[in-house]
Parts: C-alpha cells; sequence; structure tokens
C-alpha cells in the first residue's frame, strides 16, 4: 500500500533529503489547482486580483531555500504571494483570515529538530485541510498544472506589517493586564523570539528571556516545550512568578510555576475552562480534549459541571469536533491549546498570555490555579514489531483489558492505540498510584506481544 504523503500536520520530513525543493515546488503548484480556485472568475474579475497566498516560516535553515521553492512554485502557477517571513504558525493562520487570503504555506516542523522540516498548508479562513482537500492535493501532483504567462503571472511580495498585525491582535484577546507579573519566557530558538517578548512585554509583564537566539540550527536544541528543565531553572534563578515555554513554530505552550514544577497542557486547559466559565464565555460550558488527556482533568471538570468531549490523537481533530458544534476551547497534554474566538489552530503564545491573565486577574500563583486538577500517575508502554491492526479484534487482549479496567474502576483508565504508521502498539494506563499504573501497563503489554507479536 503507498504511503500517504500528508501526516498529520502536514508534510514533513528530513530537508532536502525527504522534503526536497522538487516537492516543495510540486507541493505548491499542485495547491495552486486545487486551492487557487475558491473564488469565482467573476469575483476575481471584480476585485482585479489574482488568488493570493501567504507564506511563513520558522528560523531553521532549510527554511530558507523550502520558501523560495514555495513560492516560486506559487507564484509560476499566476498566485500572488505575500511573505511574511519568520513568524509563527499560528500568525499564519491568523494573517491568512485577517486579509482575506485564499490559502497559505508555513514551513516549519514544530518540535522536531533543526535538520527536519515540514509543509503545513492552511485553507482560506486560515483553518487546516481536511483529509479529503489534502488527499485532492496530492492527485493532483501527477496532474496538468497551471503555467499562466505574462501579466498573469503571481508576484511576490513582502508582507511588511505581518508581525505587527499579529500582535495588535493577540493583544486585543486578552481579558485582563498581566502588570505585575514576572514571567520567564522560553522561545525554544524558534519562531516566537521575534513576537513573544514584545507582546509579553506590551501586555504589562516583567519578561526574562531564554531561548531567543535562533542561528538556523538551534531550534528545540535544549530548548522550549519539550526540554523544560532550562526554564525551571531560569525561573527559580530569577525568583520569576511563573514560566511559559512555547515550542519551534509557538503553536504550543506549557509552563512551570514558580517553585519549577511543570504545568502540562492539561492543567492549562483545566484552568483557561474554568475561568472561561466563571466569565460566561465558555460555550456550551463544554471543553473538547483528545482521548490522551489525563483523567484528572476529567473528573475536575465533572466537579465543576462542564462537559467534555473527547477525539481521536491531533489538534485537528480536536478543531474538527469544536468547528462541528461551536465550541470554543479545545486541545492536548502536549500543550496545543485552541481558543476559537480568537484563532483557528494552536497558539501558544494566546494560550500563555491568558494563563498568565488569569493569574493577574485571580491573584492567584500558578499552582494554586493549577489545584483544581488532580494530575493521575500515567505510563505509556510502546509494544514494537506487532500487528496492530488486530488489537481491537483479538478476544484474549479484549478480556485483559476489561480485567484491567475492572481493577482500576473508577480510580482509573486504560487505553490501547495502534500506530498509523508502523506495526506499534502504545498502552497507556493511568492509576490512583504509580505502581499499579505501571505494573497494570506492563501487564497488557506482555499480552500485546504474545497476542500480536509479527
Amino acid at each position: 500500500m503507498t504511503r500517504r504523503l500528508f501526516g498529520t500536520d502536514g508534510v514533513r520530513g528530513l530537508a532536502n533529503a525527504d522534503l526536497t525543493v522538487d516537492l516543495a515546488l510540486s507541493l505548491s503548484r499542485a495547491t495552486a489547482v486545487v486551492l487557487g480556485q475558491g473564488r469565482s472568475a467573476e469575483a476575481r474579475a471584480a476585485t482585479g486580483r489574482r488568488p493570493v497566498a501567504v507564506v511563513a516560516r520558522d528560523p531553521r535553515i532549510s527554511g530558507e531555500f523550502l520558501i523560495a521553492a514555495v513560492s516560486a512554485g506559487l507564484a509560476s502557477s499566476g498566485v500572488d504571494v505575500l511573505d511574511a517571513g519568520v513568524i509563527p504558525t499560528p500568525a499564519a493562520a491568523f494573517l491568512i483570515a485577517d486579509i482575506d487570503a485564499d490559502f497559505g504555506f508555513m514551513i516549519s516542523a514544530s518540535h522536531n529538530p533543526a535538520p527536519d522540516n515540514g509543509i503545513k498548508i492552511f485553507a482560506r479562513g486560515g483553518t487546516k485541510l481536511p483529509d479529503a482537500v489534502e488527499d485532492r492535493i496530492e492527485a493532483a501532483l501527477t496532474g496538468e498544472m497551471k503555467a499562466p504567462t505574462g501579466a498573469s503571472v503571481g508576484r511576490i511580495r513582502r508582507f511588511a506589517d505581518a508581525e505587527d498585525r499579529y500582535v495588535v491582535h493577540l493583544l486585543a484577546s486578552l481579558p485582563h493586564r498581566l502588570d505585575g507579573i514576572h514571567v520567564v519566557l522560553d522561545c525554544a530558538n524558534g519562531a516566537a523570539a521575534g513576537v513573544s517578548p514584545q507582546v509579553f512585554t506590551d501586555a504589562g509583564a516583567r519578561v526574562t528571556v531564554i531561548g531567543v537566539d535562533p542561528d538556523g540550527m538551534n531550534i528545540n536544541d535544549g530548548v522550549g516545550s519539550t526540554h523544560l528543565d532550562n526554564l525551571a531553572a531560569a525561573v527559580l534563578l530569577h525568583g520569576a512568578d511563573v514560566g511559559i515555554a512555547h515550542d519551534g513554530d509557538a503553536d504550543r505552550c506549557l509552563a512551570v510555576d514558580r517553585e519549577g514544577r511543570i504545568v502540562d497542557g492539561d492543567q492549562i486547559m483545566a484552568i483557561l475552562a474554568l475561568s472561561m466559565a466563571g466569565r460566561g464565555v465558555l460555550k456550551e460550558r463544554t471543553l473538547v480534549t483528545t482521548v490522551m488527556s489525563n483523567l484528572g482533568l476529567m473528573v475536575a471538570m465533572k466537579e465543576n459541571d462542564i462537559a467534555v468531549v473527547q477525539t481521536g490523537v491531533g489538534d485537528r481533530y480536536v478543531l474538527e469536533a469544536m468547528n462541528a458544534s461551536g465550541f470554543s476551547l479545545g486541545g492536548e497534554q502536549s500543550g496545543h491549546v485552541i481558543m476559537s474566538a480568537h484563532g483557528t489552530t494552536g497558539d501558544g503564545i494566546l494560550t500563555g498570555l491568558h494563563l498568565v491573565a488569569e493569574m493577574a486577574r485571580t491573584g492567584k500563583s500558578l499552582a494554586e490555579l493549577a489545584s483544581v486538577m488532580t494530575v493521575y500517575p500515567q505510563i505509556m508502554v510502546n509494544v514494537k514489531n506487532v500487528n496492530h491492526h488486530a488489537v481491537k479484534t483479538d478476544s484474549v487482549l479484549a478480556d485483559a483489558v476489561t480485567a484491567a479496567e475492572a481493577e482500576l474502576g473508577d480510580s482509573g483508565r486504560v487505553l490501547l492505540r495502534p500506530s498509523g504508521t508502523e506495526p506499534l502498539v502504545r498502552v497507556m494506563v493511568e492509576a490512583a498510584d504509580q505502581a499499579t499504573a505501571d505494573r497494570i501497563a506492563h501487564e497488557l503489554a506482555d499480552v500485546v506481544r504474545e497476542r500480536l507479536s509479527l
């Protein structure tokens, strides 16, 4: 079976090996075929404009040649290109909607190391593409491309006020200023480096920064949301109130409290859900999360009369559920948090601002706010080289899961999740204590190996 080009978040791989100039050029031309017709010919004639696309990137070195290839492919297909330069992924999504562009590209591999890169494509309105549209673009790679000539070719121009527009948008979203709060920001040597310190300062916070010196190769290198030790140390060193960590393209936010303890995406969502519910802006008093969110989040929401809708793993599925029912808050344990009133995708800077704003509004420390949720001990065991397709059909394994769930009762849960790309099963167990979680997870992993080994 041919492997699908698009993954859970665009096209990603080792830059100049998996993700080449030729692929970037072809993808942009195919996208122009599929998404460049978003407006009727009559509408384009009336406005006097060709299709318009916003392009942007994070600071990794390969982004320079990949964005050039994407821009060339679009312009040669009759699309006008606005190059926003190095900005966060959520900024690119916002700008596409803000100027009513037809679509846009973000060149980033998010939290991956510098040698990797990726291409994320957004539709009109700054929304991520559904699977069906990605499939149409992939199919168009082997079809006839657009090749206009003369005055019909696209132009490539600098999006001069891209960053300023985004900063104004972020500040306008805040329910409360951040005056009196000392924040340490870890920008992962990534796309947040040029925006996050400015906007937190403009919002009134006292700001100390780390991970703000991108050189093209140091993105996510020992810093950012996947490496929180340095942030915790900086918070303690400077006596700060809170630490906020972004990933390479700034669509994630994790935090540490004044004692250096990690506050993850589930805890952040719990804090924001209660704040929004109290202010009457949590639509349908509902939070959208994935099946990987901690059981403690479900318990905390139930205790506060907030409903929880769970989706498959991936922020795109959270977004789909939010959009389908008009919900206003959702996200993942990893720190992708979506506030639909202010954005169409996870936004680490927006999330961090609203988290600190709640500290300022209530006068409570982050630890006090996070205490609304008890984090249940959790363990994940990856069982490799197994028939992952048989997870839901093996009766012996099903009986083992049922027995484990009976033992845990209301104090824990079990989740077996097959990988979508490799022969691997993820066994996740939560329990009231770590020892019980560890024991049950490894017992189930043994059953998976015994029953499903290849």
